[in-house]
């Protein structure tokens, strides 16, 4: 299966506000924001996508499965 292949986000960073900043994947890279982005838009990371908020900007977001445990605002900090 194609999606075994793929990393996942398995660990976050945030500031502040507890906006992401930060992601750590199932590989153990550090990607900030926009590399993620990046990586998400590519198709390189499973279980995200990326969505345009009303800000008009690109955002990073979990797939929608039904299991809030697993949501990226849910995933341990780095």
């Amino acid at each position: 299966m194609i999606n075994s292949a793929r990393e996942r986000f398995i660990a976050v960073q945030k500031d502040g506000d507890g906006d992401l900043t930060g992601f750590q994947t199932s590989s153990g890279r550090v990607l900030d924001y926009q590399q993620a982005l990046k990586e998400v838009q590519a198709g390189a990371i499973a279980g995200v996508n990326v969505f345009k908020g009303k800000d008009g900007e690109m955002h990073i977001r979990g797939d929608a499965d039904g299991d809030p445990t697993n949501n990226l605002d849910q995933l341990p900090l780095f």
